[in-house]
C-alpha cells in the first residue's frame, strides 16, 4: 500500500551540470518542492565535482528525506569519455540514496519524454511545457536540467502510482493466474 504522501527526489545528471528536483504527490495533487540544477566550476576537478554531487544529493535526501529516488540513466552517444563521466556522476549520485536506503529507480531519457509528454522523442522545450501545465508553474529554470529532473520525479510517480503494473516474467496468463490467485474473482 502506498503512503499518503510520497516525496520523490528526481536527478538528472551531469559533471557540468547537476538538475535536482523534489515532489511532493498524494492522491490529489503533485507539488513541486524544489527545482534546481547547479553548474560546477570548469577549475574544479572531475573529483572535486563527483564529490559536490554526492554531498547535494546527501543535502537534499537529509532535508526532504524522499521515500523514492528516480534518476536518469545515461544515454548511449558516441563520445565515450563524457559518457564515463556521466555514468561516474550517476553512480555518486545512486551511492548517497542508497547509504540512506532509499529505492532508486532508473528511467531512460526516452521513456521520461513519453511519461510527460507523450512523445518519447519530445524536445527539452516540449517537456518543459507539458510540466508547467500539469503542475501549473509559472518561471523557467536557468536551466533545462533542472526541468529534466523535475521530469524524472513525475515519471516515477507515474510508474509507481499507475493502477496498471506491469509485470514481467509471466510466462502466460496460467503462470500468472499460479503467481496471482488472489487475482481471481469467484
Amino acid at each position: 500500500m502506498q503512503t499518503a504522501t510520497k516525496i520523490i527526489l528526481g536527478i538528472d545528471p551531469g559533471t557540468v551540470i547537476m538538475g535536482y528536483s523534489i515532489i511532493e504527490c498524494t492522491r490529489q495533487r503533485i507539488q513541486m518542492r524544489e527545482m534546481h540544477a547547479i553548474k560546477f566550476s570548469a577549475r574544479l576537478d572531475g573529483y572535486e565535482r563527483l564529490s559536490r554531487i554526492h554531498e547535494k544529493v546527501t543535502e537534499l535526501i537529509r532535508i526532504y528525506q524522499p521515500h523514492e529516488f528516480a534518476i536518469e540513466a545515461p544515454f548511449f552517444g558516441k563520445n565515450v569519455q563524457s559518457m564515463l563521466k556521466l555514468g561516474r556522476a550517476q553512480g555518486v549520485a545512486i551511492a548517497a540514496a542508497m547509504h540512506f536506503n532509499i529505492p532508486v529507480t532508473e528511467y531512460s531519457p526516452r521513456k521520461i519524454k513519453q511519461a510527460v509528454t507523450g512523445n518519447g522523442n519530445a524536445a527539452k522545450e516540449q517537456v518543459w511545457k507539458m510540466l508547467q501545465q500539469i503542475l501549473s508553474l509559472k518561471e523557467a529554470p536557468e536551466y533545462f536540467d533542472a526541468t529534466d529532473a523535475l521530469a524524472v520525479a513525475l515519471c516515477h510517480h507515474y510508474q509507481i502510482s499507475s493502477p496498471v503494473k506491469i509485470s514481467a516474467g509471466f510466462k502466460g496468463w496460467e503462470d500468472f493466474i499460479k503467481k496471482n490467485p488472489d487475482k481471481i474473482k469467484k
